[in-house]
């Protein structure tokens, strides 16, 4: 062969293999994907944390702050607040966890959704006690379960109480079998995250039409039209920023999640 032909084989302007191409390709889509479901996490968790601040906020600045029994008034600001911490602040994060935390073994991260649900349970339990409690205490009585905020809410309880029940029976006591419970708990997992997305947009659903309901019957709806107040303000704005928490979580949720992405490692498990 002559060292022309030989030069020629050896050049460096020979286009690389396709095969290499492909893998260039698969990397950068790789870590593309990781950066954006990142940042997807990380506005969800500020929207989430947002929303929990504002309504406090709210509460504190306008609404006088939080009593007991002896202020029925007040002793309702615990309602808002605590359903926005049980529906949206610790479900949000709860999901979240489940889809960002990749460092521990499978069990460990079903175990922090749970505790966060839990967390959710209390405060929602709260925040029912309260309003029933405060509307019982006003005097004349103001009826319960008559507007479309009650009828949502009532609903959103019952699908978060049914999917708590079905998630802790499912994914956790059946891990006692787990060898044959295995091919079930697979089956239920996408049915599981879909009604948990559904029931945390219904949370969201609920909290603004709470929110507005609210603002029309303290402010009026001649001062909350006029924007009199920077209470109105402050309604439509935690009222926004729970509907972005709501967009954001369902788009997070849906991304390709960083736990599947191919990464490079080398485990060892001599132990």
């Amino acid at each position: 062969m002559s060292e022309e032909t030989e030069l020629a084989e050896d050049s460096p302007n020979e286009e690389d293999p396709p095969e290499c191409n492909d893998e260039k390709s698969k990397e950068e889509d790789t870590m593309g994907s990781k950066v954006g479901f990142v940042f997807s996490m990380l506005i969800t968790g500020i929207f989430l944390t947002a929303s929990l601040v504002l309504v406090i906020f709210w509460v504190m600045m306008y609404r006088g702050g939080y009593a007991w029994q002896s202020e029925p008034k007040k002793e309702f600001n615990f309602h808002p607040t605590l359903m926005v911490a049980g529906f949206i602040f610790f479900s949000g994060f709860s999901m979240l966890f489940y889809r960002m935390v990749t460092c521990c073994r499978k069990i460990f991260v079903k175990l922090l959704h749970t505790v966060f649900h839990a967390f959710s349970i209390v405060c929602i339990a709260i925040g029912f006690l309260t309003v029933w409690d405060s509307h019982e205490l006003e005097n004349p009585k103001i009826p319960n379960f008559y507007s479309l905020h009650s009828w949502l809410g009532l609903t959103t309880m019952g699908l978060f109480a049914i999917q708590f029940v079905v998630g802790f029976f499912s994914f956790l006591i059946l891990l006692c079998c787990e060898g044959r419970t295995a091919a079930c708990r697979a089956a239920l997992v996408p049915t599981h995250a879909t009604f948990g997305i559904i029931t945390f947009v219904m949370a969201c659903a609920t909290a603004v039409t709470g929110i507005t309901e609210k603002a029309i019957f303290t402010l009026g709806a001649k001062s909350y039209s006029t924007w009199e107040t920077e209470e109105a303000l402050i309604v439509n704005v935690l009222g926004v920023v729970i509907a972005a928490a709501a967009i954001s979580i369902v788009f997070t949720l849906h991304g390709r999640p960083v736990r599947k992405l191919p990464i490079r490692m080398t485990y060892h498990t001599d132990l």
